[in-house]
């Protein structure tokens, strides 16, 4: 347990999928009972990797504060990769200093927590990356209740030149072995014990750290602003909700109804949108339940106005698409095996050239001609205008839009959401470039329509991922220019 010597809020930020799975098309298609509201569901092409880096870009802008970061924290129970380090690919998407330590806290939704409070208690400016993909059997709860969602959080300090958005004033965290929830490596999904015996369990050690935390701020629960409550056993979280002796008008939406619960991502997610919200001076308190509970208090500070996060995650809820079929969802999990694309298997990426190309193939970053200005992407030694050999510097393009310039729909090619669509954008400043459109339809393909530049899973082969740029339409509450 820490107190007001910890470091601050620094900047945040959260990614909300574009797609939605609306719960009575579950029930519809499995002749099961009701369900209502809709769920956040990762598209095809994103993994709880490619959610992280969104999540971090809208905390740390194209700015400054990328360079100010020391470490790299990403906490998920879904990891894209075991043995090898998944938060390396984050780094090398965010363009972070090759010095900057990146590693993973994976294998539990604990995780999540466990980031938060070794990013606030870091002597250096840190960001926790919190990412998941909730995914359950057909019908099951954990299908019908989940959600895919990432948050990303930067602490640091006056010492940092960065403004502090909340100051951190305490947390406490108890321990528990409580065997609730379970998952063997290899299965497919959670397995749960029957919810009354853990409910208890939990109301009592969130009560502990919810004491202590308070105690050591010197504050009583009648100042708390903004009272949040994660975790995966909704019957413990809805009785902390209740009986915590808060008063009831600060008790925040837990976000169920339109994205689910993202299990890892939840604490994270359900912290940013309070952060969007809050007025300086306000208290949060933000519980977190699993395996124990944790509690953080955090003071908004009047810099938050200024600096909120430029994508709020009601923007992004709002800005979801219509649900999309039950079928087509099962079979982005790999729940419904259907028919590969007759045709040769995709070639994986090789080692060496994704080595040697690192920040155009994570980074995307091109390259501008000393001598002509003319931008080349991908980046290359000769300029295509000038011709001028070995006159290049460096230019990150992940935060520069464009405009369609023209575009294919393309029903040959394979996809698992087709038709494939194909655009070549015109970025705002110079430089053309062709890649697919995501998160969109057909109607969203059209000459002069505006893009921007997202973190994505191309494809994988041979057990490897394929990282890669895609475009994305740029929708309403996505208007607001990144900054760092």
């Amino acid at each position: 347990m820490e107190g007001t010597d910890m470091a601050g809020l620094i900047a945040y930020g959260a990614h909300v999928p574009y797609h939605r799975l609306a719960r009575a098309d579950v029930a519809a298609a499995l002749g099961t009972a009701g369900g209502r509201g809709t769920r956040a569901v990762a598209g095809y092409d994103e993994d709880t990797t490619s959610m992280a880096v969104e999540a971090a870009r809208g905390a740390l802008g194209q700015g400054g504060l990328r360079a100010r970061v020391g470490q790299l924290f990403l906490a998920t129970a879904t990891p894209a990769y075991l043995d090898k380090t998944n938060a390396t690919a984050v780094h090398a998407a965010l363009g972070l200093d090759e010095h900057v330590l990146a590693v993973d806290m994976a294998g539990s939704v604990r995780s999540g927590l466990g980031a938060l409070v070794a990013a606030a208690r870091s002597p250096v400016p840190t960001l926790a990356v919190l990412s998941d993909l909730r995914t359950g059997l057909p019908g099951g709860a954990e299908e019908i209740a989940g959600g895919d969602a990432a948050a990303a959080f930067v602490f640091g300090g006056h010492r940092n030149g960065a403004p502090v958005l909340a100051e951190l004033l305490a947390h406490d965290t108890v321990s528990d072995e409580i065997l609730d929830r379970w998952r063997l490596p290899g299965a497919p999904a959670s397995r749960v014990w029957e919810e009354r015996f853990a409910e208890q369990i939990y109301v009592s050690v969130a009560e502990k750290a919810l004491t202590a935390a308070l105690d050591h701020a010197g504050l009583e629960r009648g100042a708390i602003d903004h009272f949040v409550v994660a975790g995966l056993h909704a019957r413990a979280c809805a009785a902390v909700r209740r009986g915590s002796g808060v008063r009831p008008e600060t008790v925040t939406a837990d976000l169920t109804g339109t994205v689910g619960n993202p299990g890892t991502a939840q604490p994270g997610l359900l912290l940013a949108d309070v952060l969007d919200r809050a007025r300086p001076g306000e208290l949060i308190a933000l519980v977190v339940l699993g395996d124990g509970a944790g509690v953080l208090l955090l003071r908004t500070t009047d810099a938050l106005p200024e600096h909120r996060a430029a994508r709020p995650v009601a923007a992004q809820i709002a800005a979801g698409g219509p649900p999309m079929p039950y079928a087509a969802y099962l079979s982005w999990r790999g729940l419904l095996d259907r028919e590969p694309p007759r045709r040769p298997d995709p070639e994986p990426p090789y080692a060496p050239p994704a080595h040697r190309r690192a920040g155009w193939k994570y980074g995307f970053v091109a390259a501008r001609c000393e001598k002509c200005g003319t931008r080349q992407l991908p980046p290359d030694r000769v300029c295509a205008s000038c011709h001028a050999v070995d006159s290049m510097t460096d230019e990150p393009m992940d935060a520069v839009r464009g405009t369609v310039a023209t575009f294919t729909v393309d029903r040959l090619a394979y996809t698992p959401s087709p038709p494939m669509l194909v655009v070549v954008v015109d970025y705002d400043g110079g430089g053309r470039f062709r890649c697919q459109l995501t998160d969109a339809t057909e109607a969203d393909a059209v000459i002069g329509a505006r893009v921007e530049m997202t973190f994505r899973r191309t494809v994988t082969a041979s057990g490897i991922h394929n990282y890669f740029w895609k475009a994305r339409p740029v929708r309403s509450g996505d208007d607001k220019e990144t900054v760092g």
